[in-house]
């Protein structure tokens, strides 16, 4: 585990997988991450490369061969390097290698970085394609807070708080992990979804160019809250497991299969492209309070 720390926050890190484990304030250790109860999801904060989601058949084409991968890709499951650290920020890195070869062509560096500064948590993706050919991926957040964050207060107690109003429908999963042909309403000319866990008893919530940059989780009740900041993120998920404790807020650059994806990696929707030695960074953000 790595941690980091300054005057507001502690945020601890585990190499595999470069994942958020806990993100305390340490003025009174209120702990804003989820458990990890593996009675309803064991995972905290997994960080999604090279695909966001599922591929139709769990299979992708590209150069005329099939190759297999999972949910959200493999980056989950492998153990970085750290090879920058100080005590508010450290930098994790995965280099391709014969494992990574078998479900996924392309010579990459593909690092997280976590900076603490005051009351906020940046993380930025870094991708470099080291190899002499056209790099194809998607990648994404999947941070889980604790909701509800206070004691004595209650799920239903929350909302989110979206920076605009926004109109904007929701993506539905088949079944089988694939995005819907066509979207439905869902957030009709507000700015505000209250939370109940019922929302998500058919998956996450998926949304494509939302208005809004920031989304809160709040209530009125206590003063506890989180602020996420994702700009440059074309897609979003909002998800927790059947009547657990927690809320993902998870900003994506990719998406999951559609029902009629052709399984072609080139054509694969919200597929980012880099050029031979070509560096790609994003980054999002929360502030806790």
């Amino acid at each position: 585990m790595v941690r980091l720390s300054n005057e507001k926050l502690t945020v601890t890190i585990a190499e595999k997988g470069a994942e958020l484990q806990s993100i305390i304030r340490n003025d009174n250790s209120f702990e804003y991450m989820w458990s990890g109860n593996p009675d309803f999801w064991g995972k905290k904060s997994p960080v999604l490369f090279p695909i966001v989601g599922g591929l139709k058949h769990n299979s992708y084409q590209y150069n005329g061969q099939t190759y297999t991968l999972g949910r959200h890709g493999f980056a989950r499951e492998m153990n970085f390097v750290v090879t920058e650290q100080g005590p508010d920020s450290v930098l994790f890195s995965l280099i391709d290698n014969e494992a990574t070869h078998k479900v996924y062509p392309f010579k990459f560096i593909f690092s997280v970085r976590y900076v603490l500064t005051a009351d906020e948590l940046k993380v930025t993706y870094h991708v470099k394609n080291t190899g002499d050919e056209l790099m194809y991926f998607s990648v994404g957040a999947h941070p889980a807070f604790k909701v509800p964050l206070a004691e004595g207060s209650a799920f239903t107690d929350y909302y989110l708080e979206f920076e605009k109003v926004e109109n904007a429908g929701r993506w539905p999963l088949t079944a089988e992990g694939q995005i819907a042909a066509f979207s439905v309403p869902f957030l009709n000319n507000t700015n505000k979804l209250p939370l109940q866990k019922s929302l998500f008893y058919e998956d996450a919530l998926v949304f494509k160019n939302l208005a809004s940059h920031t989304i809160s989780i709040k209530s009125d009740l206590t003063g506890y809250g989180i602020r996420v900041h994702f700009e440059g993120f074309p897609y979003m998920g909002i998800w927790s497991a059947k009547d657990a404790d927690f809320v993902c807020i998870e900003p994506w650059c990719g998406i999951a299969d559609s029902e009629t994806a052709t399984g072609d990696l080139t054509e694969k929707e919200g597929i980012n492209v880099l050029h031979p030695g070509q560096l790609f960074d994003r980054t999002w953000s929360a502030v806790f309070y």
